[in-house]
Parts: structure tokens; sequence; C-alpha cells
């Protein structure tokens, strides 16, 4: 290995090392994290209408024990109490979702097909069913909820207020919290509405730690967004089919990755 690589690498480790030794004392009052997570809640839940753009990165750990990271971006555009539309683009699938309170559409362009079933409720209703029935979790799905601050601290046995940090241009709070299975971070702006920037999820019972990080930006208070917004038309072309057959056909992971047990 050439020596400059080699110097990088002693050097990214030296700074982690460092970072493990002066953290502790680097953490301010937890009370203040609590107050500023909930302040964010009150204002997202506090919202009839909002719409943002993000980046998202869902990291996997290989056999061999390398880590990859599969990469996204979409967008989110949501009415309370029951009325959502979201996107997300990848390198290899292109994925619409739509939910006018009543029935439920989930559009693979890249495979020409898609599948619809009823969910009648609200977002909160159609996350659970989605996440617990169908194995198809929204984007940043947890930021969406009616009362984030409980579904956030759901569990929650540590948090570390970490001062400020810069998402896209933007000073944020910066908290860190950790609970039985995952580890996870919000970057909150601290300029304007106290909306998320950043969201980072680590599974750290899992080899690698594996993260899940959503990156948002150009952020929208929407005052109104019209119903028609919400309807679902199937493009031209595609083929309606039953969401086992959509699942099989319509997969997030490209084709040369297989998953197996975790380790």
């Amino acid at each position: 290995m050439p020596s400059c690589c080699s110097t990088l690498r002693k050097g990214v480790a030296a700074s982690v090392l460092s970072l493990g030794l002066v953290s502790s004392s680097a953490l301010a009052d937890e009370t203040d994290a609590k107050q500023i997570l909930q302040a964010m809640s009150d204002y997202l839940s506090g919202e009839q209408s909002l719409s943002f753009d993000y980046d998202s990165m869902l990291e996997i750990v290989t056999t061999e024990d390398q880590k990859l990271g599969i990469t996204a971006s979409g967008t989110v555009t949501l009415t309370r109490p029951d009325k959502l539309r979201a996107t997300r683009q990848g390198g290899f699938s292109d994925i619409e979702m739509v939910f006018d309170g009543e029935t439920f559409s989930l559009l693979g362009d890249h495979a020409g097909i898609y599948t619809q079933f009823p969910a009648k409720g609200s977002i909160d209703e159609l996350v659970d069913l989605l996440r617990e029935e169908y194995g198809r979790p929204l984007p940043a799905a947890d930021l969406l909820a009616g009362a984030p601050y409980e579904i956030l601290m759901s569990e929650v046995t540590d948090v570390k207020d970490m001062g400020v940090g810069v998402i896209g241009g933007k000073v944020c709070d910066h908290l860190a919290f950790r609970t039985p299975e995952v580890d996870w971070q919000i970057w909150i702006a601290t300029d304007g509405t106290p909306h998320p920037c950043r969201y980072v999820i680590t599974t750290h019972t899992l080899t690698q730690g594996p993260q899940y990080v959503v990156d948002i930006r150009d952020w929208r208070d929407d005052p109104e967004i019209a119903d028609e917004s919400f309807a679902f038309t199937a493009p031209s072309g595609a083929t309606g089919v039953e969401f086992e057959e959509y699942h099989k056909a319509g997969g997030e992971l490209p084709d040369h990755y297989r998953t197996g047990e975790s380790k």
C-alpha cells in the first residue's frame, strides 16, 4: 500500500481514538437535547402540509465484512392527516408511492408494474401497515408521524447534545441517542423553522454497524396542497399486479445482491 494511504488511515484512526477520549467532556445538558427534539416534533406535527427533497444511503455488510452503500434521492409531500406522495430514485429502481386516505399505490417504473391495496386511515396508520405487513418503510417515516417525539424517544436509554454542526450550509443542533438495538442522530436547523436536516440510524447490534442516512433539503412549508396532487394515475404501458408479484419483480436491490443471515 502506498505510504500516503497508510499515513491517511493512521491519521483517521488517531482522530477516532482522540474523539473517544474527549467525547464525554463535550456533552451538554440532556434536558436541552430533549427540549430541542420536542420543539422539532411540535413544529412538524403542527404543520398541516409540508414537502421536502432528500438523499439517502442504506449501508449493507457483505459476507466478507465489507460495508457498501446503496444511494437514492427522492421527494416527500404530505397533507395531514391522510395524504402522502413519495418518490425514491436509485441506480436500479424508480419508485413512486401515493396515499389518498383510502388506497395505497406503489409504482415500480423501471419494472413497468404497479400495485394497489386498501389502506384507509391516517399517515401514522399507513406507516405501521407498510412496515409491519408489507416490509416497505417510508423514507424518514419516524419524522412523518403525528407525534414524532414519542416515537423517536421510545426505548431511548442515553441522550447527548453534541452542540452544533452544519448540514447543506445550514447551522444545526446535533443530537445523539441510544437504544438497546440502534444509535440514532439528528441534526435540526437552528435558523428559521426547526426542521430536520439529517437523520442517521446505526444498527450497533449488527457487524460493522450499518447505517441508514437521510439528508433532507429544500424544506418547504406548503400552506395548501390540492387533493389532486395525491391522485394516482398509472402511466401508459404499466401493468397492475398483486403485491406479491410486485414484491418479487420490483425488488429494490440489484440482481447481484443476495440477502443472507445477519451475523
